[in-house]
Parts: C-alpha cells; sequence; structure tokens
C-alpha cells in the first residue's frame, strides 16, 4: 500500500519522507533548492496562480478553495498521472508544500485527492 504524506518545506528533512514533491507553483521563500531535498518540482499539480491568488490562505474561502481547486486537478490529467506514476514507483511520497496554514493548504486537498485515485 502506497503512503501519501504531506509537511511544509520549512520542516526538517526525515528518512521517513520518501520521495519528496514540491507542490506549489511558486519556490518557497528563503529555501535554497540545494538544502531542499525536493526529489521533484510538480507545479503542474499545484493551484493556477488565479486560484491561489483569489484563496489568499483565508479559511473562510477553504471550501470553495477546495472545490475549485478539485476541477482544476481532474483537468490536469497528464500532471495528476505523473504523481501517480511517482507514488506507485516510490511507495513512500510526502507532499511538501510552504503555506504556513496547516489546516487549510492545497497539499491538504491534493493528499485526499490522490488517496481516493489510489483506492479506485
Amino acid at each position: 500500500m502506497e503512503s501519501v504524506n504531506i509537511k511544509r518545506i520549512y520542516a526538517p528533512h526525515s528518512k521517513e519522507d520518501g520521495f519528496r514533491i514540491l507542490v506549489d507553483r511558486l519556490w518557497p521563500r528563503g529555501v535554497k533548492k540545494e538544502t531542499a531535498r525536493v526529489d521533484l518540482w510538480l507545479k503542474e499539480v499545484a493551484p493556477t496562480t488565479t486560484l491561489r491568488t483569489w484563496f489568499g490562505h483565508d479559511p473562510d474561502k477553504w471550501a470553495s478553495f477546495s472545490r475549485k481547486y478539485l476541477d482544476e486537478l481532474k483537468a490536469e490529467k497528464a500532471a495528476v498521472e505523473n504523481l501517480l506514476e511517482c507514488i506507485k514507483a516510490n511507495r513512500v511520497v510526502t507532499l511538501l508544500y510552504g503555506a504556513k496554514d496547516e489546516e487549510h493548504n492545497q497539499a491538504l486537498v491534493l493528499q485526499r485527492f490522490v488517496k481516493t485515485l489510489l483506492k479506485a
């Protein structure tokens, strides 16, 4: 069974992270590419700039953001398939994100979406 975890990119790297995939459209501020230990930067599964800007990490917009982001993911078939292949090939994957809010970020939505697809 595959394991899909999420983690802030600012948290320390761990062996338990497995294959680390950054799922932000923009590189996180203050993180050096040389030390980030990112195995893959998959910008294509991140929310579009328009959606990200609209959301602005406002918890009041969370439900709408989640629905809109799922619609975007369903339209990004190739990128999602690439992500699923990485998960299946590596068994343990950690989706990395830069947002400060650990309860309202795209990695949570993406994690749920991917887990649903893996069960299907």
